[in-house]
C-alpha cells in the first residue's frame, strides 16, 4: 500500500529583482523555517531533504539547510531547469509515499543575476543540442533573440498561424496576471496593467510579443513539508491538504518529429503528464477549481490551456475572451499572479505553486481566495526537458 501524502507546511519568501535579494542560502533557510513553523514541527523531525536550484555550485542545498540545522540527514540537490522546484517536491513525495520516510522536506531557491538569461557553460554543447536544427528551422527572423525569447516567441507565432489567435489575446492573459497579483503581497509586480499598455510596450517579436508578455528573472525561495497521514496524526499536524496524484514526464520522440514549436515548448510532455494525473486520481479538467501553471510567457499560458485540457485544441482564444481563466470562470488560473507577475526564480517556482495552492485549499488566500476550492492543479515546465503536474485536494 502506498502512503497518503499530505502537505503539512509551506513557506515562501517575497520574490524580488536580481541584485536586491539576500544570498540564496538565507532566502532558502527563511522559506524552510516558515514551512516548519507552518507545519508545527522542528527541523530535527525532517528525515530527508531535496533542495532545488538551477544557478549555483554543488551542494548549495547543504549550505542552505545547514543554516536551519545540521542533523546528518540525506540532502539531495536537484536541477531540472525551470521544473526544479516541483521535481524536488516530486522526490520528497515519492520518499513518503513509498514509506521510506514519514517526513520529507522540499526547498527551492534561486539567486539570479541581473539581465537576460544566458548560458553559463558556453564551452560545451547546450541541452537539446541534437534538436537545435528544429528550433532554427522553425524560427526564421528570430535569430537575434536569446533562446528563451526565440523559443516562446516562435511557439506563440505558430499558435497564431495555426488557430488565428490574436496578439491581443496574449495581452489579455498578461493583464489578468497583473490583476491577480495585486492581492499577492509576495509577488514582484503588483501594479495592474491594461491590455492597451501591454500592447504598446517594447516589441520583442513583431506582431507576437511585447516585453510585458515575458516573465522577469527573479530571486526567491519556497519550501514544503510532506508527511504521511500516520505521521500527521501521530504528531497532531494538519491533514487538510493531500497530494492526490503527480507525474513527471520528459520529451517523447514526437516532441521534435514532426517539427513544431508547440511541441518544442512541451505540449507533448504536458499532455502526457496531465493524462497520467487524471488516470491516477479519477478526475478530469472540468473538476479543477484553481490552477497554477507555467506562464513564463503569456504565449505559453495560452498554449497550456489546450495542453491541460481546459479547452479544446484551438479554443484558447475563446477561453480567454469568455473569462474562463479567472474568477467567475471555469478554472481560476494563476491567482498568485503566476510567473508573469509573481516572478520566476526557477528553483523555487514549483514550490511557490505548492504554497499558493495549499493556501487556496485551506481557505487562507485572503483576497485571492477561490471560493469553495477543493481540487487544485499545478503545472511546472522545464525545457530540456521535464514537466511536473501535481494534483492537490482538500482532504
Amino acid at each position: 500500500m502506498s502512503e497518503k501524502t499530505l502537505v503539512a507546511g509551506v513557506g515562501m519568501t517575497p520574490f524580488v529583482k536580481p541584485g536586491t535579494s539576500q544570498p540564496y542560502f538565507e532566502m532558502g533557510a527563511d522559506a524552510v523555517r516558515a514551512a516548519l513553523a507552518d507545519a508545527g514541527i522542528g527541523y530535527d523531525q525532517i528525515q530527508e531533504a531535496y533542495a532545488g536550484y538551477v544557478y549555483g555550485d554543488s551542494t548549495c542545498g547543504q549550505t542552505t539547510l545547514y543554516e536551519v540545522g545540521m542533523t546528518g540527514i540525506p540532502v539531495v540537490n536537484v536541477n531540472n531547469n525551470c521544473s526544479t522546484g516541483s521535481t524536488a517536491l516530486y522526490l520528497a513525495r515519492k520518499a513518503v509515499m513509498s514509506d521510506e520516510v514519514d517526513c520529507a522536506l522540499a526547498v527551492g531557491f534561486e539567486q539570479m543575476q541581473p539581465g537576460a538569461l544566458k548560458m553559463h557553460w558556453d564551452d560545451r554543447p547546450p541541452p537539446r543540442v541534437r534538436f537545435m536544427p528544429v528550433l532554427h528551422s522553425l524560427t526564421p527572423g528570430l535569430e537575434h533573440l536569446g533562446q528563451s525569447l526565440r523559443t516562446f516567441g516562435g511557439a506563440g507565432r505558430e499558435h497564431m498561424e495555426k488557430y488565428g489567435t490574436r496578439m491581443e489575446t496574449f495581452a489579455r492573459v498578461r493583464a489578468k496576471a497583473s490583476r491577480h497579483a495585486v492581492n499577492n503581497p509576495l509577488a514582484i509586480f503588483r501594479r495592474p496593467l491594461s491590455v492597451e499598455e501591454i500592447m504598446a510596450d517594447t516589441v520583442i517579436v513583431p506582431g507576437v510579443m511585447t516585453r510585458w508578455m515575458a516573465c522577469p528573472p527573479t530571486c526567491g525561495a519556497a519550501a514544503a513539508v510532506i508527511v504521511s497521514e500516520k505521521f500527521a496524526r501521530r504528531h497532531g499536524l494538519r491533514t487538510d491538504v493531500q497530494i492526490l496524484a503527480q507525474a513527471l514526464t520528459t520529451d517523447p520522440p514526437e516532441a521534435f518529429d514532426p517539427p513544431s514549436m508547440l511541441s518544442w515548448v512541451g505540449s507533448h510532455m504536458t499532455r502526457a503528464a496531465v493524462r497520467q494525473v487524471w488516470e491516477k486520481a479519477g478526475v478530469g479538467p472540468d473538476d479543477i477549481d484553481v490552477c497554477e501553471l507555467h506562464d513564463c510567457f503569456a504565449q505559453n499560458e495560452v498554449i497550456l490551456y489546450e495542453s491541460l485540457g481546459f479547452c479544446p485544441e484551438g479554443g484558447a482564444e475563446k477561453f480567454v475572451q469568455d473569462g474562463d481563466n479567472t474568477y467567475g470562470g471555469k478554472v481560476v488560473t494563476n491567482p498568485s499572479g503566476g510567473l508573469l507577475s509573481k516572478g520566476h526564480p526557477p528553483g523555487a517556482t514549483g514550490l511557490a505553486q505548492c504554497y499558493e495552492l495549499t493556501n487556496q485549499l485551506r481557505g487562507n488566500a485572503d483576497k485571492r481566495q477561490v471560493e469553495g476550492a477543493r481540487l487544485a492543479l499545478a503545472h511546472n515546465l522545464g525545457l530540456g526537458g521535464a514537466c511536473v503536474v501535481t494534483l492537490y485536494g482538500k482532504h
